[in-house]
């Protein structure tokens, strides 16, 4: 009989995107889900699948409201969230746990304990995968305009400031896009999460050939 985890944290973690901006949405938890699930098909030793599902649902529940200054570390938020809710539908104990220590574990920041289990491997490596290849590229924009947006001033700008006559204030330039994606990919832990990664990475790498070719940093054809 399949398991109804997966599908039960699905619809418990729905409203909480509700006023999820793009880069974290429930779009963003699915593609979550699925590349988590590619990535444990791809390996010879057991996942539990169905705490890996549950955890990709979870994992950023707690992003609207960090973002709008509500709550300070959406990992550990969600994983108490979850935990209570998981709880209340009878979820066995060992399974929450498991899941909690995955959501506890996501993030790169440095306060994030580090990821123990495969399950919690693998979660991380597909929430960082998300922010490489054509989709990373979208999503680590929207995050430059989530932040500028937030703080008031530009975070980063689309071009090289040096190539303009004028003054300009020290911004960080479209680099930072790189610099993003490929500290995250730095940081996978799974032989699995590193093959996907560098193909995605030699795609980021034309696009930002394409770019500087455009802008006239590089040579255009």
């Amino acid at each position: 009989m399949p398991s109804r985890l997966g599908p039960l944290s699905r619809e418990l973690s729905i409203p909480y995107y509700a006023d999820a901006f793009p880069a974290h949405d429930i779009f963003h938890a699915k593609r979550v889900r699925d590349v988590s699930l590619r990535l444990a098909n791809q390996r010879p030793d057991s996942v539990d699948r169905d705490v890996l599902a549950a955890a990709a649902w979870f994992h950023d529940i707690g992003r609207p409201l960090e973002r709008v200054g509500v709550i300070d570390d959406h990992d550990k938020w969600a994983a108490n969230e979850a935990t209570a809710l998981l709880e209340a539908e009878d979820v066995a104990t060992d399974r929450i746990t498991a899941i909690e220590h995955c959501l506890r574990a996501h993030s790169i920041r440095a306060s994030s304990p580090d990821p123990e289990t495969i399950e919690a491997k693998l979660l991380f490596d597909a929430d960082k995968l998300d922010a490489t290849g054509a989709v990373g590229l979208i999503r680590l924009a929207c995050i430059v305009g989530e932040r500028s947006g937030r703080t008031g001033d530009q975070y980063a700008v689309i071009d090289d400031a040096s190539t303009l006559s004028v003054e300009q204030a020290e911004e960080p330039d479209i680099d930072i896009l790189r610099e993003w994606a490929r500290e995250r990919l730095d940081a996978l832990y799974t032989d699995q999460g590193r093959r996907l990664g560098e193909s995605r990475w030699d795609f980021m790498q034309s696009f930002f050939a394409q770019f500087a070719s455009e802008t006239g940093t590089g040579t255009e054809e």
